[in-house]
């Protein structure tokens, strides 16, 4: 799933092996940008593991945030946040110090590597000795 802002930008989901690239999109969020192609957001599940090339690096926009600040970390862990909060940015990434970090605070032109997405839900199936009647 992508951050509010990116719903009208040409988007995909994310796939194993995926090199993305951290974006500014132009609609006040960053977000992962497809390698193929720069305009396309690439859209990730919470759980996705993600690889960087270096530690993170991020900074809130603005003017009055000039300075970026590091984590000592390559790996995260895609997470949605404020998730009650229907105008807000959703998209974060968690640290293995705890840490987190919206997704839009990342500095461009940082790459990442897809690792590992999240397993889909699988129901178990029901048989007729497994069910339970009244």
């Amino acid at each position: 799933m992508c951050d509010y802002s990116l719903h009208s930008v040409l988007s995909r989901p994310a796939h194993v092996g995926d090199q993305l690239t951290i974006r500014d999109f132009g609609t006040g969020t960053r977000g992962f940008a497809a390698a193929e192609d720069s305009s396309v957001a690439v859209c990730l599940r919470p759980g996705t593991e993600l690889s960087f090339q270096r530690n993170v690096s991020y900074g809130k926009i603005g003017a009055f945030f000039p300075k970026n600040l590091e984590i000592a970390s390559q790996t995260a862990l895609f997470r949605h946040i404020n998730v009650d909060c229907s105008h807000t940015h959703h998209d974060a990434l968690e640290f293995p110090n705890g840490e987190v970090v919206l997704l839009t605070y990342l500095t461009e032109g940082q790459i990442a590597t897809v690792l590992q997405l999240p397993a889909d839900p699988v129901s178990a199936p029901v048989s007729d000795r497994n069910l339970v009647t009244a």
